[in-house]
């Protein structure tokens, strides 16, 4: 992959079979398989009608889209959208909801499209549309992509290795440099284990390395586990620390094989998470299509935030065919329920996992200007892109606000397209207005 060649993370050489299964599947394509019908139809409460709101105006230019996602929480509205009937609602009958192995499976496929075996958007981390774009982990190949929404805030974590449970390590930790200086100079790696180089795992990983003194491209290994393997592959010893979303941090914890160090809504509040993105082509062509689309996601999402819904939700999404995890092992963390495995506990739903409240499901530019500076801090993106110009192409609010108005919800739609100033957890401020300002400040960093 061009530019990760020269970059420090791990091949599959020397790692246990679990973890070389797990590093192989984020470079495989494979074809993804196919999802069968919806099993859980709409039940009262649901949001699907069996009247279409779709006029003939409006009625799209195709039925079929394929639409990849990940096992985790944060794809719950592609799920809900298919399994409630949403897609159908609006036009779009033949939708289908296809599970990628990984994050390197998912770009391998949006990259075929769907006319070449592949899909036309997915479930995705929201940095990657921008470094498919680009070319930057596509060999060159730059696939014009369009983030329409934000499927989530929070609901991440930094899950720890047992065997650093009695050193208590949070989010700022003073015994956090030394253990792992002390690991380094015995003769062995530090790996800290991440979803995809320069995807949002990465980053929270790298700037809570980096804030606690530690330069994440020279004191540690990076290694790339897709989510679904993260626990066994701590089971096998393979990592010290790993940053994904949920439900993996709390399958962790359920068998005692790590802890957690943070949730990341205590990392930045309300920080924006996965995206819902779709190839440019596909988009251009079909502009009610995606529309409808997006409204189907939209409306899902205002029902997966509902909490009365939750535990139908985690019933669902913990499906075989979906996450293949007990809807108890969703439930909590999705509530703001958290068990640490170090004995502390927290209770707050303002922290968990959002995905209409607070404008949670709002492509946020200030946001992807953010992904994109870091990604510049670490080198993904070269030092003089210019990241502005770069969000400008790839995120569509305007989409957005098409298909809120679609589903009535113009009232959702935010005054502007910058939330701020946004403050992390160790006191640094972003200014979107003066993001080279921000990187200027930095002090660990590569550009």
């Amino acid at each position: 992959m061009g530019m990760f060649s020269r970059r420090k993370f791990l091949t599959t050489a020397g790692l246990s079979t679990v973890s070389a299964i797990a590093l192989n599947a984020c470079s495989g394509g494979g074809e993804a398989p196919k999802t069968t019908d919806a099993t859980t139809k709409a039940s009262p409460d649901a949001t699907a009608t069996s009247t279409p709101k779709v006029s003939a105006a409006d009625a799209p230019e195709t039925t079929k889209a394929k639409l990849g996602f990940i096992a985790l929480t944060d794809s719950a509205p592609l799920i809900i959208a298919k399994e409630k009937g949403l897609f159908e609602k609006y036009g779009m009958k033949d939708v289908e909801v296809l599970k990628q192995a990984s994050w390197g499976t998912t770009r391998d496929n949006i990259v075929l499209g769907s006319e070449a075996g592949g899909i036309d958007g997915a479930h995705i981390l929201s940095p990657m549309p921008y470094l498919i774009a680009e070319g930057k982990i596509t060999n060159g190949n730059k696939v014009p992509m369009y983030i329409l929404a934000r499927l989530n805030t929070n609901g991440q974590a930094m899950s720890i290795a047992n065997e650093f449970k009695e050193l208590k390590i949070t989010l700022k930790s003073d015994t956090l440099k030394d253990s792992f200086a002390k690991i380094k100079s015995g003769g062995k790696e530090v790996k800290c284990a991440v979803t995809f180089p320069g995807g949002n795992h990465d980053l929270w990983m790298r700037y809570w390395l980096a804030s606690n003194g530690i330069d994440p491209n020279t004191d540690v290994s990076t290694i790339v586990v897709p989510p679904p393997q993260m626990v066994a592959n701590m089971k096998a010893g393979n990592m010290q620390a790993f940053c994904v979303g949920e439900p993996w941090n709390a399958r962790l914890v359920a068998q005692n094989v790590g802890y957690t160090a943070f949730i990341t809504g205590e990392f930045w509040k309300d920080h924006p998470e996965k995206a819902f993105t779709m190839r440019g082509d596909w988009v251009d062509k079909n502009p009610k299509a995606t529309k409808a689309i997006l409204a189907a996601v939209l409306e899902a999402q205002i029902w997966c935030e509902k909490a009365e819904n939750k535990e139908e939700m985690c019933k669902i999404i913990g499906a075989d065919k979906w996450l293949k995890v007990p809807p108890a092992e969703i439930l909590g963390r999705l509530q703001g329920k958290v068990d640490y495995g170090d004995g502390r506990t927290l209770d707050n739903p303002d922290l968990a996992m959002k995905f209409w409240k607070d404008n949670a499901s709002y492509p946020y530019k200030s946001h992807d200007l953010w992904f994109v500076t870091e990604d510049m801090r670490w080198g993904y993106f070269d030092a003089d892109t210019d990241a502005k110009k770069l969000v400008d192409k790839v995120n569509r609010e305007d989409i957005w606000k098409e298909a809120a108005k679609m589903i009535g919800e113009e009232a959702a739609i935010p005054k502007s397209t910058s939330r701020g100033i946004e403050t992390f957890f160790d006191g640094v401020k972003f200014d979107p207005e003066n993001p080279s300002e921000y990187l200027k400040g930095l002090k660990i960093k590569k550009a």
